[in-house]
């Protein structure tokens, strides 16, 4: 047999067993919850080629390539099991076997890995408004919508917005559909024009028009204890965001950028434990924060760090202008598309709200440039003892693998990594191993980051949290 039908026939056998995978991951998401993934990367909707390129990105991170031949059995005995509300990594599980399984067959491995997922008692419904439907708030619609499951755990059920005149719902739907960046939305979305509402994959959103966030009496729309999502940015202390807490049908607020006061700053997977059930109103923080703050905390565990500079390099965003026109910032009235713009970030100091040992240490800076999405930071850093690049990044891509800190990190060794190739990434931020720099007990350090996916994941996070729907991972490192 010559290799060019070797391979090809490995290749239909491996798309054969994708094939087969399937409708067994629907089922086990449709009437259990249960997330099937593939080293944090999710195999739910996913076609035949998705689910076998999140096999090959294994190679990248383990020594050797993981196949879909390795995946399938796991997954068969993970639908044999009375289990529900719970993420599975098949991915894992099989290299695990691999290497620590034994004398001990596969059924019997996997059971023993998901025994504390067994008769998991399943949470109430959480109804979830979107106050805003710009860039995050579509973002989001799109995430909760596709993490309906079997419907028992986040519920979006409104979006709030001002009337923006006629043909309003089909605009917004539209926008819903199709984006330039993130592409079409996976799924069918149409309009009900009498009840003024956004049926998307079956999710019936109600569509409400309003300028005044004290005004709106969402009970009458069967919404209660709702958690609503500020997108808008307009309102950003306590102060601001209670008028939505008068709300009859809301008992908890999110807001999507930095809280100002008393406000706790919220980067999930670092601080999210500061969060008790008399929070009301939360801060998911910015985008930059979320970004650079769990490599800093991985960081600051491993080596210390005394000092440092944080350089972002950050898409454009609707703040700015077009074409050259006035605007209240400096610089930012040139024109986004063509110019580079050096402007300010708080990201740096708003750090320490979420890791206070890095208080007074960071200083920051941002250049906005002519992309439409992803980031870069780069981490010009101090530390307090001496490494190699080699250590560096062994360590990092461990804290993106086994670490609390894994749905934040990821890691990647490419040599010809660009912005791009982050679009739609659903980690906080994304290690550039090919591009780490260290001398001595200095390092730079440069971290992608999609500043509307990744973050509106993030913020998913928190939301699943507060609601009781954050639901186990296996294994569990």
């Amino acid at each position: 047999m010559s290799k060019l039908e070797d391979h090809f026939g490995r290749w239909k056998n491996r798309e054969e067993i994708a094939e087969a995978m399937i409708p067994i991951i629907g089922k086990l998401y449709r009437e259990r919850n249960i997330t099937t993934a593939v080293y944090s990367r999710t195999l739910v909707n996913e076609s035949v080629i998705q689910i076998l390129k999140s096999h090959r990105f294994v190679k990248q991170i383990e020594t050797a390539e993981l196949s879909v031949v390795d995946t399938f059995p796991i997954l068969q005995e993970v639908a044999k099991l009375d289990v529900a509300q719970c993420q599975v990594d098949i991915g894992k599980l099989a290299v695990a076997y691999k290497k620590e399984g034994g004398e001990q067959s596969l059924a019997e491995f996997v059971k023993a890995q998901l025994a504390g997922a067994q008769n998991s008692t399943r949470p109430e419904p959480t109804d979830v408004v979107l106050y805003g439907f710009g860039r995050i708030g579509r973002i989001l619609a799109r995430l909760l919508v596709e993490k309906a499951g079997s419907g028992e755990g986040l519920r979006i059920k409104a979006i709030v917005v001002r009337k923006g005149g006629e043909g309003d719902l089909q605009k917004r739907a539209s926008l819903l559909r199709r984006d330039s960046v993130h592409g079409p939305f996976s799924g069918t979305i149409s309009v009900d024009e009498e009840d003024n509402a956004i049926i998307a994959n079956g999710n019936f959103i109600r569509v409400i028009y309003s300028n005044d966030p004290a005004s709106i009496d969402y009970t009458q729309y069967g919404i209660n204890n709702a958690v609503l999502i500020d997108n808008t940015g307009r309102w950003r202390d306590e102060e601001g965001l209670k008028q939505h807490l008068q709300c009859p049908g809301i008992s908890r607020v999110i807001l999507t950028a930095p809280g100002k006061g008393a406000l706790k700053n919220i980067v999930h997977g670092v601080n999210n434990d500061i969060i008790t059930d008399s929070d009301h109103i939360i801060s998911a923080a910015s985008c930059t924060t979320n970004a650079i703050v769990p490599p800093l905390k991985a960081l600051e565990d491993k080596f210390g760090i005394k000092v440092g500079h944080v350089e972002t390099v950050h898409s454009y965003t609707n703040d700015q202008n077009l074409l050259d026109n006035y605007h209240s910032g400096p610089r930012r009235g040139r024109a986004a598309p063509l110019n580079m713009v050096i402007t300010e970030t708080g990201a740096a100091t708003a750090a320490s709200k979420a890791l206070p040992s890095l208080e007074g240490k960071l200083t920051g800076n941002s250049i906005r440039v002519p992309t439409p999405n992803v980031s870069l930071a780069i981490l010009n850093l101090t530390l307090e003892r001496e490494t190699t690049p080699e250590e560096l990044n062994e360590y990092l891509r461990w804290v993106s693998l086994h670490s609390p800190l894994r749905r934040q990190v990821d890691y990647i060794s490419s040599p010809d990594a660009v912005s791009t190739d982050f679009v739609g990434s659903r980690h906080a931020s994304v290690i550039d191993a090919e591009a780490t720099i260290v001398n001595g007990n200095h390092c730079v350090l440069y971290v992608w980051y999609d500043n509307e996916f990744g973050y509106s994941c993030q913020v998913l996070r928190i939301l699943q949290q507060i609601s009781g729907v954050e639901f186990p991972v296996y294994p569990s490192a």
